[in-house]
């Protein structure tokens, strides 16, 4: 009976892994973007505007990972053991769905940081409100409609045709609301714990350096 159990749980996490390193995989693309864009780039060329466009293009993909937990629902229900489901099934998740929402606070903590050295950044909590907007209607996008980043290139007409159409309807509309609210408010919270953990490295290598600069050179 265990061995019948365990391989279940790791026919299971084969069976997702798949989807969870691709939809991992979407997701740091907008972080890679983001350190080059905002990092070590400045803005005004051509390349940057396009890799800016596809930046946003591919940016709901990080917080998409949050509606992955209806596969999580699915898989409780195929183990049927608590044991496993509170060992292995649930830190998987939490641990892929973390990493895809925490790529979506450093890309947005990359950009603030790039409007504040060009002067900006009294728009930095503008342009968080309105990435989450536009982040909330590319997950409903993405979840309802089936949507991917490149359709923007592949069938642009159906995007702005069918998704425009869609997210009118009062139904719609309460979805994004809700995924809105939760976007906003897990990245409040992320981001203010994210900086807190880099500011306290910092203190550390800061002490460090000054500990070591007393220590003789070998």
């Amino acid at each position: 009976m265990k061995e019948e159990l365990i391989a279940r749980v790791v026919q299971v996490l084969r069976i997702n892994m798949s989807w969870m390193t691709w939809n991992l995989f979407l997701a740091f693309i907008p972080l890679a973007l983001s350190v080059w864009l905002f990092r070590f780039k400045r803005g005004g060329s051509w390349l940057w505007w396009l890799g800016f466009l596809v930046f946003y293009a591919f940016l709901p993909n990080a917080p998409y990972l949050l509606t992955d937990v209806i596969h999580l629902i699915d898989d409780i229900r195929t183990i049927q053991s608590v044991w496993m489901i509170t060992l292995v099934l649930i830190p998987v998740y939490l641990l892929v769905i973390l990493s895809g929402f925490e790529a979506y606070v450093i890309s947005l903590i990359n950009w603030g940081y790039y409007l504040h050295r060009i002067g900006k950044s009294q728009w930095i909590w503008r342009v968080e409100l309105i990435t989450h907007f536009l982040c909330a209607v590319g997950v409903y996008w993405g979840r309802f409609l089936r949507f991917n980043s490149w359709d923007f290139i592949t069938q642009p007409d159906a995007v702005l045709t069918k998704g425009v159409e869609e997210i009118l309807g009062k139904q719609p509309l309460v979805i994004i609301a809700i995924t809105f609210v939760v976007l906003a408010g897990l990245y409040w919270i992320m981001k203010r714990v994210t900086l807190g953990l880099s500011q306290r490295d910092s203190r550390i290598g800061i002490n460090s350096g000054r500990t070591n600069s007393k220590t003789p050179n070998i």
